[in-house]
């Protein structure tokens, strides 16, 4: 077996790979994983040295009974399920308050949860993130948070309302300042103004939430808080909550409901405050901020973690699905060219092909997500919106891309990829939900997309000096630099659209810049995720996987450049046997990774426990399901 080999990234030629093939057609492209190269894709792939304080508890807790697809649940008792899988979560925690505030942890509890269980991926967000961290990124002295860091009352977060969605400045639901008793009355005022989508049933026990609502004192309107507020107990809801059970939505059952408040009075120290906004003893508010929108911006910060977990989620399911399809590709066998030969799926390039085109998107959404997360982590107020900005771009395209991954997955699979107990078939509903969550995927590329187009210069990192007839196809760099090209392209295009449109007419105007800054945002979040993927194959110690890498990386810029070779052609970047080489090219870095595949899926570390409870995942069909059923998987502790 021949290899592409990598010098600085660029192809220099030759080597022969030290593998075993076993003989025969059933064996014909399943080498023996490389323990050492699949490790080694592991530990970049998981956060290099920290892997086991980020990943491992995660990744232990889903390994078990307690979480394989359960089937024959009605919606309810599958929400219920997932609450119950919450406080399993939340004893292996160890610390809530502190998991609310590490970004690595969070964002890796989606990574593991979201396969395994959709709703509990979504009620974890929302009360680790959303709601734990909504209080503590508030002034927390002399707040008792026992109750919800010990999950006896499950927290939830109620933002949106059923009439303002992406224009949640223009929400109605108002807290108004009591003098009599020092308090806020909450209250709904229409029903266009009831909370919408949160998880505010009885289900899952006692609740309590921070809502957002404006704050008004003696009649002026200051903006958008969160105030504390109880809705439940073993009782029931609470006098002036009101809760309605939504319809079933796609993908896993959570209880969604319409909320609303009758004017429900709340304490003073419902309110949560910090600099952005402070309350003194006569009911003053004082504020380091100048404006409402940036107060309304500074109370639901939240958000930006959420797109990280969203997106974490989301990429958690894409490899957990590629898992799945390689391992039944090479497990499914056809007829082959000759009487009575049987050949694997994995052996058609038709096959293979298409999931090894996602396997590499997959790895460059890792790599991806694991730069914004440290970004995140390390950021300060000067470079705050910044990072937001890439926060946002990178949820919009990994969670894209992987619906895209999981759609191919189930496709792979046939029709044993339909039924849920294999493990693919409420993956991409699932994803449709991290789409729109956190902000709706085309609303905050458009607002990136505004910044981006005058505020925003492309990084040429690696100018292309050399005649680009000079150039190889397999240089990492020389691809790189391709692609920022493309990005300097969309951006020229953007802000002449922006110069030339009709004056006077500013909703006009930016119809005609959009189309072109939108397609710069999106190749910005590819070669953002170049960066990350040509960086993680630089830090490859181990041959193989250096080699794995280097051509994963390859197929994937390749794969990014494609659609755009005619502008590249026109503009001199590249030449014309450039462009007619590169369909070759692909072709040729595909038939090198065709014999990997399972090693790259072994990097993925998905639990065994995991992938012995899918059975198409271990060469057996859906009918195991019905043997199993009889059983039944072992009760969740009480």
């Amino acid at each position: 077996m021949t290899l592409l080999t990598f010098q600085n990234d660029t192809f220099i030629g030759a080597e022969v790979e030290g593998a075993v093939v076993s003989n025969g057609p059933r064996n014909r492209f399943a080498f023996g994983p490389s323990t050492m190269a699949a490790g080694e894709l592991a530990h970049l792939l998981f956060d290099r040295q920290d892997r086991d304080r980020i990943h491992e508890t995660w990744r232990s807790l889903v390994n078990g009974r307690n979480f394989t697809y359960r089937a024959g649940l009605s919606p309810d008792e599958r929400a219920a399920l997932s609450y119950d899988r919450l406080r399993l979560v939340n004893e292996a925690v160890g610390n809530a308050a502190e998991l609310a505030d590490d970004p690595y942890r969070l964002a890796s509890l989606h990574e593991w949860t979201g396969p395994v269980d959709g709703g509990l991926c979504t009620v974890a967000s929302i009360h680790y993130n959303l709601f734990l961290g909504s209080l503590l990124d508030h002034d927390t002295d002399g707040r008792d948070l026992s109750a919800f860091t010990s999950m006896q009352r499950t927290g939830t977060f109620l933002c949106t309302e059923l009439e303002h969605g992406n224009d949640v400045a223009s929400m109605e639901t108002t807290a108004v300042l009591d003098r009599t008793t020092n308090g806020f009355v909450l209250d709904t005022p229409t029903p266009g103004a009831r909370k919408f989508m949160p998880n505010t049933s009885t289900i899952g026990g006692p609740k309590s939430a921070v809502v957002a609502a404006r704050l008004v004192i003696d009649g002026r309107d200051h903006g958008v808080f969160l105030f504390l507020t109880p809705l439940s107990d073993e009782n029931g809801h609470l006098p002036g909550v009101q809760v309605h059970r939504l319809p079933q939505r796609t993908g896993t059952p959570v209880d969604h409901s319409l909320t609303s408040f009758d004017h429900v009075w709340l304490p003073r120290e419902a309110l949560l405050e910090a600099a952005h906004g402070r309350l003194d003893s006569k009911g003053e508010l004082s504020s380091n901020l100048g404006n409402r929108r940036k107060r309304l911006l500074r109370s639901i910060s939240r958000i930006t973690m959420g797109k990280l977990c969203m997106s974490a989620g989301t990429l958690g399911m894409s490899r957990t699905a590629l898992a799945i399809a390689v391992r039944y590709a090479h497990n499914r066998f056809i007829a082959g060219t000759k009487p009575g030969e049987r050949v694997a799926l994995v052996a058609h390039r038709s096959h293979h092909g298409r999931l090894l085109d996602k396997l590499a998107m997959a790895y460059a959404m890792t790599f991806l997500h694991r730069t914004t997360v440290a970004r995140w982590a390390a950021h300060t107020d000067e470079d705050r919106a910044e990072v937001e900005r890439l926060v946002a771009i990178a949820k919009g395209w990994i969670t894209w891309q992987a619906r895209g991954i999981t759609i191919e997955c189930r496709e792979r699979c046939g029709a044993q990829g339909l039924f849920p107990a294999n493990g693919l078939a409420d993956l991409p509903l699932n994803i449709e939900g991290g789409i729109t969550a956190e902000g709706d995927n085309l609303v905050i590329w458009v607002k990136a997309a505004a910044e981006m187009v005058l505020g925003h210069e492309v990084d040429r990192r690696d100018p292309i000096e050399l005649p680009a007839g000079e150039r190889d196809l397999t240089d990492l760099h020389f691809l790189r630099g391709l692609l920022a090209e493309v990005e300097a392209l969309w951006q020229d295009r953007a802000r002449t659209a922006l110069r030339e449109g009709p004056s006077g007419d500013p909703l006009s105007r930016w119809n005609e810049t959009s189309p072109a800054a939108l397609e710069m945002v999106s190749v910005h979040a590819r070669l953002q995720a170049a960066d990350a993927f040509i960086s993680a194959t630089a830090q490859a110690m181990d041959p193989s996987a250096r080699f794995l890498l280097g051509n994963l990386c390859l197929l994937f810029l390749l794969g990014q450049i494609n659609e755009h070779t005619g502008d590249l052609l026109a503009d001199g970047h590249m030449t014309a046997d450039q462009v007619r080489e590169l369909p070759r090219t692909v072709n040729a870095v595909i038939a090198e990774l065709a014999p990997h595949m399972m090693t790259l899926v072994d990097a993925f570390d998905i639990p065994a426990e995991t992938l012995a409870s899918v059975p198409i995942a271990n060469g057996a069909y859906i009918g195991q399901c019905l043997d199993a059923s009889a059983t039944g998987p072992a009760p969740l502790p009480v």
